[in-house]
């Protein structure tokens, strides 16, 4: 067994890193206060070329895979943009570059895949509805057929960057979730225009007030007799779950990277605290209350990283991913909450200063254990999937 990150892998860290140095904490405070995408970071991003990492070299692209992705992440995230910098590499390489390649229309590949590497075009994906919630397969927008186009109609919520995006990913019923046999038949991935649908008021949105991750909008959107040509299907009509399931899995490597990277700057944040602040003339972290949880939440890192590494690497070799894709998103995020609860207890008071980076780390570090899919249900994957244990429903 060889555990040591490839040579592209590692080329990664250091490109990624050598751009993220230049932005530091207050950069990212900035930018979460005043709600605004971090385009200094995007741009030098892209004109780098590590926003193709994933697309192939045919089309202009690095020719890596999902491990690389997952490096640039957390290297992003551990820099100081914690868990909001998800986005950058989520939105367009994650369920862009990734999805389009493995799944996408020769011409749908060689339209979007040369602008997908340089950041000209970027993406958003649109599955979670308001009332199907974590339940996927009970989602209700429909996708009719009439003649070369599909007609979509329902509404999705919490779908993030729709307002860059120029395409969306948008996941539709086309055989009711009630008349599907099995129950992962007739969904269908489609490519949505979202500009030319806006001005043909055939698609809104409206953005949702949140706590945190404020760096990118995150919106409730509306489609209303949505038109779509049939050429933008996404893989095969009725198949789509083939399509969703290599949306879903990176995606949770992703953002446990994101959040792993979170981790790392919380616990970064919490050390150099302790170490410097004194009471009772000595630094705090000398003392055990302390240094332990700290000492814990590093250990904790090492083991969520193992397994997105192992994650990733399983997905760019086609191999089976689900298991490891939960367990890392699910270690992850626990990893990132515990480093920022510890960070705010070892910051005491001042935590609650936005002098300090505690309370947005925090917030970060929160929404990882409800979304994108609650930790309730990855414990629910691993006890009846992996350890066959009764289903509850």
């Amino acid at each position: 067994m060889d555990f040591t990150l490839p040579e592209s892998a590692e080329a990664v860290r250091r490109g990624v890193g050598a751009i993220c140095s230049r932005y530091d904490l207050d950069y990212w405070q900035r930018c979460e206060a005043d709600k605004r995408w971090p385009e200094e970071v995007w741009e030098e991003l892209a004109k780098g070329g590590w926003l193709g990492l994933a697309v192939p070299e045919e089309f202009g692209g690095g020719g890596q895979g999902l491990l690389e992705l997952a490096v640039a992440t957390e290297t992003l995230a551990a820099s100081g943009a914690a868990g909001g910098s998800a986005f950058t590499y989520v939105l367009t390489p994650g369920f862009g570059a990734l999805t389009l390649d493995r799944h996408g229309s020769p011409e749908q590949r060689a339209a979007l895949l040369p602008k997908l590497a340089t950041g000209e075009v970027e993406t958003c994906f649109a599955l979670t509805e308001p009332d199907a919630g974590s339940n996927s397969l009970a989602i209700t927008t429909s996708a009719r057929r009439d003649g070369a186009d599909y007609v979509v109609n329902g509404q999705k919520i919490w779908i993030t960057g729709v307002q860059r995006a120029t395409w969306m990913l948008l996941v539709t019923r086309t055989v009711p979730a009630a008349e599907a046999r099995p129950r992962t038949h007739g969904l269908t991935v489609l490519l949505v225009n979202v500009p030319e649908a806006v001005a043909a008021g055939q698609l809104s949105y409206r953005p949702i007030p949140k706590l945190g991750a404020n760096t990118t909008p995150s919106n409730t959107v509306f489609l209303d007799d949505l038109r779509v040509p049939a050429a933008n299907v996404v893989g095969r009509p009725d198949e789509g779950a083939a399509v969703l399931w290599d949306i879903l899995n990176p995606e949770r490597v992703l953002l446990a990277a994101s959040a792993l990277g979170g981790a790392e700057v919380a616990l970064r944040v919490a050390v150099d605290y302790a170490r410097q602040r004194e009471v009772f003339g000595r630094p705090i972290g000398a003392n055990q209350a302390i240094a332990f949880p700290l000492a814990q939440v590093k250990a904790k890192i090492e083991l969520a990283r193992l397994m997105l590494h192992k994650a990733a690497w399983s997905f760019d070799r086609r191999l089976p991913c689900g298991t490891e894709a939960n367990i890392a998103k699910l270690t992850a995020s626990q990893a990132a909450w515990e480093a920022a609860d510890a960070a705010f207890q070892t910051h005491g008071g001042m935590a609650y200063s936005l002098e300090y980076p505690v309370a947005r780390l925090l917030a970060d570090a929160r929404i990882g254990k409800v979304a994108p899919v609650t930790e309730e249900l990855l414990l629910n994957y691993l006890a009846t999937q992996v350890l066959g244990l009764p289903r509850s429903f």
